[in-house]
């Protein structure tokens, strides 16, 4: 499981992927892969998601994952179609449980120091902080960060180019999810190009963000 969290880590960015149709979900791999960012969180809100799931995990090369996992059955679900790690909106006992008895890592959903406390009580060590844009954004995560060391966020929600560097500036963020490089019309619409170039630039901004790019 900690080997799945360094990878999530080492990219920096997740793209929040929400497939209409399984038949998309290859061309959509193809262009994160050739836009540099083999990551995808596909969300359970559509009935394709499975499946999609299991074309991407097929493939080998993407580290696929599933996101807006709501219950148990889900969870189920999201392993067996290959998901290798699951992400959840909020802190569900169940839910955490669950991914515990697959041996497979979850990022519940925690935005206040009980919520936080309540996942680290399940033995979680990162949570997604969602709705990171209305829920007190960057300052929010810098000041959760200071008693809870150790613990890890992968802020969601209202982030894109204008503020990312806010939260990869934070020690305490591990990696940012998104779906600004994936918009959900473009991979509707078959414009995978378009997708490509938008994760190219995403890739670009974040590495131009690491401290150790920033000093030279």
């Amino acid at each position: 499981m900690a080997d799945t969290l360094a990878q999530l880590a080492s990219h920096r960015l997740v793209p929040v992927v929400v497939l209409d149709e399984a038949a998309h979900a290859d061309g959509l791999a193809q262009a994160l892969v050739d836009g540099g960012l083999p990551v995808a969180e596909v969300t359970f809100r559509t009935a394709a998601a499975p499946d999609a799931i299991r074309a991407i995990a097929a493939r080998g090369d993407v580290l696929v994952g599933a996101g807006t996992v709501l219950t148990a059955g889900q969870v189920d679900q999201a392993v067996a179609a290959g998901a290798r790690y699951v992400v959840s909106p909020g802190t569900s006992r169940a839910v955490v449980e669950r991914c515990a008895e697959h041996g497979i890592p979850v990022l519940p959903g925690a935005v206040t120091a009980t919520e936080v406390q309540a996942a680290l009580e399940l033995g979680v060590t990162t949570v997604k902080f969602f709705p990171a844009g209305t829920s007190g954004g960057a300052k929010a995560i810098a000041a959760l960060g200071a008693p809870f060391v150790g613990l890890s966020f992968v802020p969601t929600g209202g982030i894109g180019p204008g503020n990312l560097d806010e939260y990869l500036a934070l020690p305490s963020v591990a990696a940012v999810g998104g779906s600004w490089m994936v918009p959900r019309d473009l991979v509707r619409g078959g414009d995978l190009t378009a997708v490509r170039d938008l994760v190219r630039e995403a890739v670009a901004l974040a590495t131009s963000l690491r401290p150790d790019v920033r000093d030279r």
